[in-house]
């Protein structure tokens, strides 16, 4: 009987694998093509030390968020610039329309307070303010927002309440970090100032970047989270 190698490992004495520029744009591509949420024909991708460049048009600020989570899943990259267009087509929702829709989809999303949020409708531009409790809960207005047909792009401006104070929570998310299935906690740097936490050291994905930010965010001691993280994918 035979066994295989589960994917991404390699057999013992088997050479490491490198990700190397054509690899990196080649599974890329392949992601972007197996990714539902994105109908674009053609999104071009530039790869340069593993540095993730798309181009083309998109139809939906929606589809443009897919593309670049869908690079930001790929083994091998640092980091993408996102240098997609969304076309101004005269049939998209404006005005009176978009700013009822954009005040529409806050109030009947789930994780989004009923109240707090206010946001500014500049042609397809939307600007969110106001206060809420948690960092998931303006995460998650920005992110129904975005969904939102004729919206091209959002800016959140909301902020945090003032947190309550607490002695350990550089332990706390330190033990957080460690226990996530997600993450090799062993080179991330946690350091507390009031309530800003700053982030340092590497991860070796940018999974591992989004859900150690995530993490320290989740705190309910945290304002603010600078992220300093480096992406430096690992061979495997």
């Amino acid at each position: 009987m035979s066994i295989s190698n589960p994917p991404g490992s390699h057999a013992p004495g088997a050479p490491a694998r490198v990700f190397g520029d054509l690899s990196v744009r080649q599974a890329v591509e392949s992601e972007l093509a197996w990714t539902p949420d994105i109908v674009a024909p053609t999104i071009g991708v530039g790869v340069d030390a593993g540095v993730v460049t798309l181009t083309g048009e998109v139809g939906t600020l929606h589809e443009r968020i897919a593309a670049v989570e869908a690079a930001q899943r790929v083994a091998g990259v640092r980091t993408v610039a996102d240098e997609l267009r969304l076309p101004d087509s005269g049939d998209e929702p404006h005005g009176r329309s978009l700013a009822t829709a954009v005040d529409g989809i806050l109030a009947w999303t789930a994780g989004v307070p009923s109240d707090g949020i206010h946001a500014d409708v500049q042609g397809h531009h939307v600007v969110l303010t106001g206060e809420v409790e948690w960092d998931a809960q303006r995460v998650a207005a920005k992110r129904a927002v975005e969904r939102i047909s004729g919206v091209h792009s959002v800016e959140s401006r909301i902020e945090l309440t003032r947190r309550p104070h607490a002695d350990d929570v550089a332990e706390e998310i330190r033990n957080a970090l460690v226990r996530n299935a997600i993450l090799d906690a062993r080179h991330i740097v946690v350091s507390v100032d009031g309530e800003e936490i700053t982030l340092t050291g590497a991860v070796s994905s940018w999974i591992e970047h989004q859900q150690a930010v995530r993490t320290a965010w989740a705190s309910p001691h945290v304002r603010q989270v600078h992220d300093q993280l480096r992406v430096e994918p690992k061979e495997i």
